[in-house]
């Protein structure tokens, strides 16, 4: 797999997700589901997951949270950050999802909606004074049994077309289709035209069909 940034920027990564949490949810007294969903809706995630330096090595974790709140909120007064030595579960909590992002490298948004900030948080009592890679993966397995219908199928479904209706809208097979639905197929390897087709179709971005955007 190749990984959207170099290993040598995995610590500095790792560190200011680490603070973006710990400031969002212990001063800022944002839930940690919220801020997640605001770093995603922001656009500060996609820009986090694709090792942007400006993100990744260059604001703290503080300056990131308070990026995402202002672009959430418009010009907001925002606490200053509590200086202590302790390091809260919180702060836990995005030191090592930052390592299990960066080792998958999958989209925050889709490791948010399978394994929510608040289970990691609760990990903390049992992973954070073992090595990362039990909690890697502890969070893989998680990822993968909330990972349900394959994507295609949920969103072609949420949109109440059938498998055959969609075959005939977008020009794509119909066996091509059962087959992605079935991942017989990988539908991350099928040709951009085919996942553009369905894209326009669906009304959903390419990346939204793939099971692994970013690998």
């Amino acid at each position: 797999m190749t990984r959207a940034y170099n290993e040598l920027y995995l610590n500095n990564a790792k560190n200011r997700l680490a603070s973006f949490f710990d400031y969002a949810v212990n001063d800022c007294k944002m839930k940690p589901d919220w801020i997640a969903s605001l770093f995603v809706a922001t656009g500060f995630a996609e820009q986090f997951e694709k090792g942007n330096p400006s993100y990744v090595a260059g604001m703290s974790g503080i300056e990131l949270a308070g990026e995402v709140i202002r672009k959430a909120y418009g010009e907001k007064d925002l606490p200053e950050p509590t200086l202590t030595q302790d390091r809260s579960p919180e702060y836990w909590a995005g030191w090592a999802l930052a390592s299990y992002q960066w080792y998958y490298g999958r989209r925050f948004k889709d490791i948010f909606e399978r394994v929510p900030v608040t289970d990691i948080i609760s990990m903390y009592s049992v992973y954070h004074e073992m090595d990362i890679s039990h909690f890697i993966e502890d969070m893989e397995a998680r990822y993968r049994s909330a990972e349900g219908e394959p994507n295609l199928k949920r969103i072609r479904e949420n949109c109440g077309i059938s498998q055959a209706k969609l075959s005939k809208l977008s020009g794509v097979n119909l066996r091509n289709i059962q087959m992605y639905e079935q991942r017989g197929n990988n539908i991350d390897k099928a040709q951009a035209q085919i996942l553009y087709k369905l894209s326009r179709v669906l009304g959903c971005d390419v990346e939204d069909l793939l099971e692994n955007p970013m690998a």
